[in-house]
């Protein structure tokens, strides 16, 4: 039985959510010469489902290896991917904020998915979710999307938006787990966790 985990992510909105399911965690971030952004990288072809499937498993590759690697007492280890994707069109972080204005007006009057795919391994066991959830904007006019762009809340999130933030106002309908389009859902992550030897 173990009492905390290692959360292989930066997202202060996971940690959150962990801590609602009173999950305690320690961080176990990429080290400053780790290319973490190489991992996201679209292959050819590649669909949304089977996209933040391999980015996760990756990402899980890596932070087992940085467990490893520092000597760090055994404890379960969760990453997690979250990514926006109109029909096969895959909608990851803006570059800026013409770029999250750009994805934001491609999104606006319309329903995406949005797929959370979570990882946990501990000791030699692996076990993997996904949870895909539906989101539906209101039209957005261009005052609005630059007001929205303008409050920098779209930066570093998929689809450039935070459905816990401003933008709710302009969603007018949501199918799936809350949780998961913050970015883990917490049906899927007790599941893993009680399966990876937690009590939760």
């Amino acid at each position: 039985m173990t009492d905390f985990i290692y959360l292989a992510s930066q997202s202060p909105r996971r940690r959150q959510l962990l801590e609602q399911l009173g999950v305690s965690c320690e961080l176990l971030l990429a080290d400053a010469d780790e290319d973490s952004e190489a991992l996201e990288a679209l292959l050819p072809g590649e669909s949304p489902t089977a996209y933040v499937q391999r980015v996760t498993q990756l990402k899980l590759d890596a932070a087992v290896a940085r467990l490893k690697q520092r000597g760090l007492p055994p404890a379960p280890v969760l990453c997690s991917d979250t990514t926006v994707a109109l029909g096969r069109r895959i909608y990851g972080k803006p570059d800026d904020a013409a770029d999250a204005a750009r994805m934001l007006g491609e999104l606006a009057g319309t329903t995406h998915r949005v797929l959370t795919a979570v990882a946990v391994q501990h000791g030699r066991k692996r076990l993997q979710a996904l949870s895909a959830s539906r989101v539906t904007f209101a039209p957005l006019s261009k005052a609005q999307i630059r007001a929205y762009v303008a409050s920098g809340e779209p930066m570093g999130k998929a689809g450039a938006y935070a459905v816990q933030g401003r933008v709710a106002m302009h969603i007018s309908h949501i199918s799936g787990s809350y949780s998961g389009i913050m970015g883990l859902p917490l049906h899927e992550t007790a599941l893993l966790l009680n399966a990876a030897g937690m009590k939760i």
